[in-house]
């Protein structure tokens, strides 16, 4: 089962377009208040909230190789 999930993971690159800072996350809450989008940073742990912001799903690799430290 444990095998199954870790298949399912979606990957995402979050970027404020403000700052053209970019984030990247494992999940993307799309239901903050005005359309604001909330996030764990997967590169510090913070968790983020952008009012404004451009998400693009990315694979696993792109991924490992934006958060490796």
């Amino acid at each position: 089962m444990a095998t199954l999930m870790t298949g399912c993971s979606s990957y995402y690159k979050v970027t404020d377009p403000a700052s053209g800072k970019e984030y990247y996350t494992k999940d993307v809450d799309r239901s903050g208040r005005g359309g604001a989008v909330e996030f764990k940073d997967a590169r510090t742990n913070a968790e983020v909230t952008l009012v404004s912001s451009e998400v693009l799903k990315i694979d696993k690799k792109a991924f490992e190789a934006a958060t490796k430290k």
